[in-house]
């Protein structure tokens, strides 16, 4: 087996223990250098995780014959300009979640490397987190019989950040700069989870909604409802809100003979309830969460199975936020 040469873009928070570990612990893969604008910043990632090269421009890390593959693990307004130089360059491309600022790039960035015949893939790694796992193996046994509808509900109060950072003279928060993220947090956090229903149920072939901005902190969309169908007739409602009273998450997939119960950020246990009872199953979480996704992409460039997070399947979701936010941004 080859070792897969990685180099990151954009070296920020995901990667000081989500996903930058797991290209170093991941079979047959390494990680050989780092990209940040701030060069003291790429230095310091570097040294301090034993990476040998770090660079302040991506295109110098893009062009180093010593990197193989690369992962940009930058906000999402860069995902674009990024994946479309790698893929001039002939390198496989990983990208951060959510994969553009908008169905439109998705199609692009599709398109560009499949121009240039480099594989795409898209960090949603719930798809192979073990806890998500089980809940598909559970679906796909007939644990609850025939999936009939999906209910999600994410609420959170406004964290500290998020409060006016214009009024306190702080910096705004990337995560709820639209210019930035393409969206508030719906688009930062939602977007795992109408990733892994695609998963679990197939693709959305309708969905609607409404979004506004309630407590007026931010520019971005701060709650969030949708309804949505999927091609298999499963039907789905959603309400993200991020300026609640109270913090709730959890997503019940309802089928003909039972019902899963589950949160997507959480660790508590995953609930099956049918008419026998209820079950629960209490599934460890790894600890650099992006790991298993990254062995499937490696073994994937290894000639070894498929990596089932692409560009494919991570623009559908972008799609389906287009759908839900497109009053509040007036998306065509």
């Amino acid at each position: 087996m080859k070792t897969i040469r990685w180099g990151i873009i954009g070296c920020g928070d995901v990667t000081e223990v989500k996903s930058g570990p797991g290209f170093q612990k991941a079979r047959n893969s390494a990680l050989v250098a780092v990209m940040r604008r701030n060069g003291d910043l790429a230095r310091d990632y570097a040294q301090r995780h034993n990476v040998p090269k770090w660079y302040d421009d991506a295109e110098a890390l893009i062009r180093d014959p010593d990197v193989d593959a690369v992962y940009i693990a930058t906000p999402p307004y860069a995902h674009k300009q990024y994946t479309l130089m790698a893929a001039a360059a002939g390198k496989p491309v990983y990208v951060e979640k959510p994969m553009a600022m908008n169905y439109q790039e998705c199609q692009e960035m599709i398109q560009a490397c499949e121009e240039a015949g480099v594989p795409l893939w898209v960090a949603y790694y719930r798809r192979m987190l073990p806890r998500f796992l089980k809940i598909k193996t559970l679906l796909e046994e007939g644990a609850i019989g025939e999936p009939r509808f999906v209910t999600v509900t994410l609420t959170r109060p406004v964290g500290l950040q998020f409060r006016n950072p214009g009024a306190q003279g702080a910096e705004m928060p990337w995560r709820v700069d639209p210019a930035i993220a393409g969206g508030g947090l719906f688009v930062d956090l939602g977007s795992h989870i109408l990733d892994y229903l695609d998963y679990f149920l197939g693709p959305v072939t309708q969905a609607c909604g409404h979004a506004a901005n309630q407590a007026g902190h931010y520019p971005a969309e701060d709650v969030v409802t949708g309804s949505f169908v999927f091609q298999s007739g499963v039907h789905g409602v959603g309400v993200w809100n991020f300026a609640s009273y109270t913090a709730v998450d959890q997503t019940e997939i309802v089928g003909s003979k039972g019902k899963l119960t589950f949160s997507s950020f959480g660790t508590e246990p995953v609930r099956l309830t049918t008419e026998k009872g209820t079950s629960e199953f209490d599934i460890e979480t790894p600890r650099h969460v992006q790991q298993p996704l990254i062995q499937t992409i490696v073994d994937e460039l290894n000639g070894q199975g498929k990596c089932p997070s692409t560009g494919v399947s991570a623009a559908r979701t972008n799609w389906v936020m287009d759908q839900l936010l497109r009053d509040y941004y007036r998306k065509g």
